[in-house]
């Protein structure tokens, strides 16, 4: 369950903008409800709570700063190809708006990297982030994706034209290689994904 600390009235505003339905609420403290991908939010006196269901889409359209994100991916495999696992943390002005990791099918580390990229450009686009600020301590991922290094293997092409296909659909994108240090939540987050997988 989210509790989202805001103006009703300008959340139902951004819902409607953004054209989910809502409704009347069903108690007299409930000002309003709306469902997105079966999620359900209910709307009181300063806040909006969301239970249930995939919440990313509605969270993203309730915060008031949802225009522009940080994002910081990795992605990590052991063996190389081996047993792969990607983490993300997409940032705001209020500080961590999502974090996660998983584990993927058995890869290479430069694909792992690239799913890291993708998934979490998917969380940021599910969040209705329109300016993405992405980091990421792979010189290659960067660099092929502004087209500076050559994309040879067939695999990772697939992957650049997809990570491509979704950074178009942002008003606003910026990738920018890091050092491994300012990545450390995302790498700390694939690694654990081996721990918990």
């Amino acid at each position: 369950m989210a509790v989202i600390e805001c103006d009703p009235d300008k959340a139902r505003q951004r819902l409607e903008s953004a054209g989910v339905e809502t409704e009347p609420g069903n108690t007299e403290h409930e000002r309003w409800r709306a469902d997105v991908d079966g999620a359900t939010a209910v709307a009181y006196d300063g806040k909006v709570v969301i239970q249930g269901g995939d919440s990313a889409r509605l969270e993203g359209l309730l915060r008031e700063d949802s225009g522009r994100v940080h994002v910081y991916f990795d992605g990590a495999s052991r063996g190389n190809p081996g047993p792969a696992s990607i983490g993300w943390v997409l940032i705001t002005g209020d500080g961590i708006a999502t974090e996660g990791s998983k584990r993927i099918s058995d890869t290479t580390n430069n694909q792992a990297e690239y799913a890291g990229l993708v998934h979490s450009l998917e969380v940021a686009d599910a969040y209705g982030f329109e300016e993405v600020e992405i980091r990421s301590d792979s010189e290659l991922v960067v660099k092929q994706i502004h087209g500076e290094y050559n994309v040879n293997s067939p695999d990772l092409r697939k992957l650049r034209v997809r990570a491509i296909e979704l950074l178009d659909g942002f008003d606003s994108w910026s990738l920018t290689h890091v050092p491994r240090e300012l990545n450390e939540r995302a790498d700390k987050l694939a690694n654990e994904a081996f721990e918990d997988g």
